[in-house]
Formats: structure tokens, sequence, C-alpha cells
């Protein structure tokens, strides 16, 4: 395998590690300390200013995840792995990667920051009720995501 393949695995394993990593940080441990030590005021306002360091390093991992990611699809010429099921967790991780990048990058920059904001108003518990449950979705099909592809990355 070249130089320039290893490499670009490398990193696109480190990436996933901090990106995943860091969701399952926030869904396993900030949110539900956020949730049970939250005394008065809104859970809203002090998961927004403790997750929007995170958002960044979610945005650039999840980058450098895609760049490798097309890169060693594009070098080892695997597109054709994508015209069948037998390579499902390619597609796996492309959805994931997909739907992290439109929720970093387009929907949380533009709407959904604001409508989680606005929500957390007048109903601050249900708003980072619903906030749990999205990052338990997104980590579980992110789990999912990466189990299967080491199972099938080896072989599996």
């Amino acid at each position: 395998m070249p130089d320039d393949v290893i490499i670009a695995r490398a990193l696109h394993v480190l990436g996933v590690v901090l990106w995943i990593g860091g969701v399952g940080f926030v869904t396993t441990v900030l949110l539900p300390s956020i949730r049970r030590n939250i005394e008065t005021g809104n859970p809203v306002d002090l998961f927004e200013i403790i997750e929007g360091r995170f958002a960044w390093q979610a945005r650039g991992t999840t980058l450098l995840v895609g760049l490798t990611g097309f890169y060693m699809v594009h070098t080892m010429d695997l597109a054709s792995r994508f015209s069948t099921l037998d390579y499902w967790w390619m597609h796996a991780m492309v959805f994931v990667w997909l739907v992290f990048s439109f929720m970093l990058f387009i929907a949380e920059p533009l709407f959904l920051h604001r409508f989680f904001m606005a929500r957390a108003q007048s109903h601050p518990i249900e708003t980072f009720r619903m906030i749990q449950r999205l990052h338990w979705v997104l980590l579980i099909i992110s789990l999912g995501t990466v189990l299967g592809a080491t199972i099938g990355g080896h072989g599996g």
C-alpha cells in the first residue's frame, strides 16, 4: 500500500476517533451531567456554552474524515464498491458523514441553532430532552457504522 494511502487512512481513523468520540462524550457524559446538575435556568444555555467549542472540533474532524475518505476511494479505485450492498458499511460511512456534515455546516448555522434557542425560551427542559434524543440517535448510528466498517474493512 502506498505511503500516501497509509497516511490518509491513519488521518481518517484519527478524525473518526476525535469526531465520534466527541459525540460519545457529549451524549453520554456532558448532556446527562447538565441534566442532573442544572438547578435553575435553562439547560440549553449551558449546553450551548460548552458544546460551542466542540462544534469547531467536530467540523474540522468531519472535514478531515470526508477529505481522506474520498481521497482513499479515488486513489484506491474503490468507487465500484458503492454499486453493491456487499460493502454496505461504505454506504453507511458516507451516510453518517453526510448527516453530520449537513448538521454541522448547514442546518446548525443556518436555522437549527436559532430554532433550539427560540424553543428553549419557552420550553427549556423539553428542548434539552429533544437535544439529548437527537444526540443519542446520531451516536447510535455512528457507533453502528464504526462497528460495521471495522468488521467489513477487515474481511467480515
